[in-house]
């Protein structure tokens, strides 16, 4: 307890410090100030945690940053609404809805192509979503370095809540919807990292656990 809410400070201490500028899925490069947005239920897999569909209109300007408090310490996103609109739309709804607050990250990676830490899945890696699924917003061009902030899916048009962040540097196709960037806190995943991976391959359950306490947006 002592430890989360010293984490808590210390996000506070650096949303003090930054500023923030302020369906089917428009591709990247738009200029309309706003977009429809496709949410599609999916009630072969229910939401995992109480939340509404978001709605279908969604602000295709501006930057919003996002703040973490995990048991490894705080870190911010700015996510890019240009960029993704829908996808950034969406994950404001559900830090907005509560859906993150105290989950667990699933999934570290630390391989020659792969260094990501996945979170998002309520239940366990890729199991436990909002009970709905969105378009990708992609251009064939995205490519993943360290401190990128992306979807991840399941194929194609099947985003949810499922999220990863580059730790390190991520070698894949450019099929996963960028968000934005870690703006301050990198070095909490670099503690996760070094913390190790239940996995000889370096890829599966952190070796010890992972939580996200708290997420809110600004």
């Amino acid at each position: 307890m002592k430890r989360s809410i010293t984490a808590l400070i210390a996000a506070t201490l650096v949303a003090t410090t930054l500023t923030t500028t302020t369906a089917s899925a428009a591709p990247a490069g738009h200029s309309k100030p706003v977009v429809k947005c496709e949410f599609t239920p999916t009630p072969e897999n229910p939401a995992a945690k109480p939340v509404r569909i978001p709605s279908p209109v969604a602000r295709a300007k501006g930057t919003v940053d996002v703040y973490f408090v995990t048991n490894y310490g705080p870190f911010v996103v700015r996510m890019d609404r240009a960029n993704a609109p829908c996808g950034v739309h969406n994950f404001v709804h559900l830090v907005k809805s509560r859906f993150y607050d105290f989950t667990q990250c699933f999934r570290l990676t630390n391989s020659a192509r792969l260094g990501v830490l996945q979170c998002g899945d309520i239940y366990r890696q890729e199991e436990g979503g909002p009970g709905y699924k969105f378009p990708d917003e992609v251009t064939g061009k995205e490519t993943y370095p360290r401190g990128t902030v992306a979807y991840g899916n399941q194929g194609p048009g099947t985003n949810g809540s499922e999220f990863f962040v580059v730790h390190s540097h991520a070698n894949i196709a450019p099929n996963y919807t960028v968000l934005g960037q870690v703006i301050a806190g990198m070095s909490t995943f670099d503690r996760m990292v070094a913390a190790g991976i239940a996995d000889p391959d370096q890829d599966g359950p952190p070796a010890k656990p992972i939580h996200i306490y708290k997420v809110w947006s600004h």
